[in-house]
């Protein structure tokens, strides 16, 4: 709140100038005031207890694969997801592995989540943080342009992460971020451990698996089946397949496996924005990091 006087004597200069700072400020205040509208209710609103076969299904990268294969078989059985976009790569060029911004749009309309996964796929350490703000803002921007809500949901590119990115996140209205399942288990298998609300910050949520080419069902299952209550399972997708990133793909078969043992066995499958019913964006540990090294800790002494 400020004051500002006007060193006039002419009604009509102060009038204009009136005029002219309402057209500046009254913008800002009308996305502060609806995104703050929208954090009080959901503070306001009680969260349910978290049922057993809670899974959170996300995927990365703005992979072409996920509208045209991904996309009809979650709709076969009704399952939500959030899709992390972002302009990485040769995003904008290469229209045969990546998303166009007109099926990002679709997915939307669909009723799928669309996150923020940077502009760039830049990984947020230390050295790279200062530019976060502006790769989050290169994702809301083309969110804004194709009629898509500014995300609330955040994917750490490459699963790098800084706590010092933190202030930045929830400037950018960011309830939860999902992360890999490293530190506590290595990346190149993709393991990884069910969330612990209260315990997890919000904007450092692990994943419970981190689908891999090499995947079979039971590697999806031991993901999977660690969604007990109380404790929501978050699983992380690639492309479906991922040509440019055959790392981390899935093959349309594993995956269509995958979720008809989602469909057969009863799991409960939502977005990221979703988990909002059960746990509370505001509730953060005094130590983001103390999970993560007791977890360590743990896994040392008794490993998998």
């Amino acid at each position: 709140m400020f004051t500002l006087k006007l060193a006039t004597n002419s009604s009509g200069a102060r009038a204009g100038i009136f005029i002219l700072l309402l057209t500046i400020i009254l913008p800002f205040h009308q996305a502060y005031s609806a995104r703050a509208a929208a954090g009080a209710g959901n503070a306001n609103k009680p969260l349910e207890p978290i049922p057993a076969k809670l899974v959170v299904l996300t995927f990365d990268d703005s992979v072409r694969s996920h509208f045209d294969i991904a996309r009809p078989i979650l709709k076969k059985h009704g399952f939500s997801a959030t899709f992390f976009i972002t302009e990485g790569w040769d995003f904008r060029t290469n229209k045969q592995h990546y998303l166009s911004w007109k099926q990002i749009a679709q997915l939307h309309r669909d009723g799928f989540e669309i996150g923020n996964h940077t502009r760039d796929h830049l990984a947020i350490r230390d050295e790279t943080v200062a530019r976060l703000d502006e790769q989050l803002a290169g994702i809301e921007t083309r969110c804004r342009e194709h009629g898509i809500p500014s995300p609330i949901t955040f994917a750490w590119p490459g699963n790098a992460f800084t706590t010092n990115a933190f202030d930045i996140l929830r400037r950018h209205g960011i309830q939860f971020a999902r992360r890999g399942g490293a530190p506590e288990f290595p990346y190149e298998l993709g393991r990884g451990i069910a969330m612990e609300p209260g315990r997890d910050h919000p904007l450092l949520l692990p994943s419970a698996g981190d689908a891999r080419p090499f995947w079979k069902l039971k590697d999806f299952v031991l993901a999977a089946s660690q969604a007990k209550a109380g404790r929501p399972a978050i699983l992380q997708f690639h492309g479906v397949p991922d040509i440019a990133h055959p790392w981390v793909s899935s093959m349309k078969e594993k995956f269509a496996a995958y979720m008809q043992y989602l469909a057969d066995h009863d799991y409960q499958v939502i977005a990221l924005r979703d988990l909002g019913r059960y746990v509370s964006p505001n509730v953060e540990p005094a130590d983001s990091m103390a999970i993560i090294r007791t977890r360590q800790i743990r896994l040392k002494a008794d490993p998998p």
